[in-house]
């Protein structure tokens, strides 16, 4: 086979994963979760009332976060796609094309091989895809923010400044998803360029940035005053890092556990970044600080969840796609993460109690059908072993990309056979209901009222 046949069969299997992966069943979930049918009522009103600086839910003003998933959705809406396709094709849209720029700029930076595997580690690994799935704020920031780290590597290595104003527009989109989250996440970038810093004070990068994130924060602040201050900057952005007020507050070990399920099933890869030889390249430190700075900063804060490291993940995954490119063991390593697919099957049953009712109550399991489980075993092993008899007899990319399959492969099953249950277990999409019922959680109240467009009363129960 030829190298441009080759070429041709790996750009359409590429083209087939992306498919299944970030755009096949979309919306065999409905919005779920108190924020995805919450964001998305925002971004109706929008769409529908043409107001698109003061966000709004069922006409009340409402600043918990900034506009930016607010404008996303507004756009699905005014294309004419329906309550579960606007406001998340968007988010799957910026998640692929976000995925193409990470692979040119570590290609650029790093050579292909670098950046072939970083790329499909991080678009394979369960909280990217989770993530690209929901119509939530997180993958917005992750792709504005890591380009822009990336379009600063240049300026960091060896002082070129070419990108430093696409840098400040990308930081300007991620302010306009987290407002300040970014600019703290940015520590370490000023910390490897401070004797360059004076290179940021040129007027057109400042401009740049001040044109894109600021217009927006201005006019919202111009129509309705301090409620807006006090709501988004002073409740939840510095109240996160000071107050339990908002209830999410958990021990500063919580990400050391989110870590190995945010990289499934690329776990078994972390020991590899403990290596010297990975750190003797500046750009290699740089990215290192931008994970570690970010991962003590949001365990720091008492309130935390799962979904705010997601924008250190795709730093993490370059310095793991680095390392396999150095490395013997391609095979081998693809091998050990290829087997813990084996556990897919167990996660259809789990997934639906765990995403309704929390990891501590998805017990009693079916045991007979997780023992099915086990019969993936064989077929996942003699895979991870064409993985390895690739990587020696072939090219070292092919076990890479076979093991990325797998994990493809294990998407689709999930999403075949776990999402009709799940919709059911978290969504109010299917609930043809008049009025919310007493115990009804937060999370199906706000389903209820955004699939209804309107704030449903409580059911009154008689009186005995």
């Amino acid at each position: 086979m030829s190298d441009r046949s080759l070429k041709i069969l790996s750009i359409a299997g590429i083209a087939i994963a992306i498919y299944f992966v970030y755009f096949f069943h979309l919306t065999a979930v409905g919005l779920a979760g108190p924020d995805e049918p919450r964001y998305a009522a925002i971004g109706h009103e929008m769409a529908i009332g043409g107001d698109w600086v003061t966000p709004r839910l069922f006409g009340q003003a409402w600043f918990e976060k900034p506009a930016l998933i607010y404008w996303m959705s507004a756009i699905g809406f005014r294309a004419g796609l329906s309550l579960d396709l606007a406001p998340r094709l968007p988010i799957a849209l910026l998640s692929v094309a976000f995925l193409l720029f990470y692979y040119w700029a570590l290609r650029r930076e790093f050579g292909p091989w670098s950046a072939l595997y970083s790329s499909l580690l991080l678009g394979t690994s369960a909280f990217w895809i989770a993530f690209s799935n929901a119509a939530v704020p997180d993958l917005p920031l992750a792709a504005f923010f890591t380009a822009a780290i990336l379009l600063a590597l240049p300026w960091i290595d060896r002082g070129e400044k070419s990108g430093l104003p696409y840098a400040a527009a990308l930081i300007g989109l991620a302010v306009l998803a987290k407002s300040l989250v970014p600019l703290v996440l940015l520590a370490p970038v000023l910390w490897f360029a401070r004797k360059r810093l004076l290179d940021l004070l040129n007027a057109r990068i400042i401009c740049t940035f001040v044109a894109v994130a600021l217009p927006w924060y201005w006019a919202c602040y111009s129509r309705n005053g301090s409620p807006f201050i006090q709501t988004l900057f002073v409740q939840h952005q510095f109240g996160r890092m000071t107050s339990d007020a908002l209830q999410h507050v958990q021990s500063v070990w919580f990400y050391l556990g989110v870590l190995p399920g945010a990289v499934f099933p690329w776990v078994l890869l972390l020991p590899l970044l403990i290596h010297r030889r990975l750190y003797t390249d500046i750009r290699t430190q740089y990215l290192l600080a931008t994970f570690v700075f970010g991962f003590c900063f949001f365990s720091a804060a008492p309130n935390k969840l799962p979904g705010y490291i997601l924008p250190l993940l795709p730093a993490l995954f370059a310095l793991l796609g680095i390392r396999l490119a150095q490395t013997r063991l391609l095979g081998e390593l693809m091998l050990g993460s290829s087997l813990l697919l084996v556990f897919v099957p167990a996660l259809v049953l789990m997934l639906p109690r765990a995403m309704s009712k929390g990891m501590s109550h998805i017990w009693p399991l079916d045991l007979a059908a997780a023992a099915n489980a086990m019969l993936w075993f064989p077929n996942l092993l003699m895979a991870g072993g064409l993985a390895m008899w690739a990587a020696k007899r072939w090219k070292p990319a092919a076990s890479v990309m076979l093991a990325a399959g797998l994990v493809v492969f294990s998407v689709w099953f999930v999403k075949a056979n776990a999402l009709a249950n799940l919709d059911r277990a978290v969504s109010a999409r299917g609930l043809k209901v008049t009025c919310v019922p007493a115990g009804t959680t937060r999370a199906i109240r706000y389903g209820l009222n955004y699939y209804a467009d309107t704030i449903l009363p409580d059911c009154v129960v008689p009186a005995p």
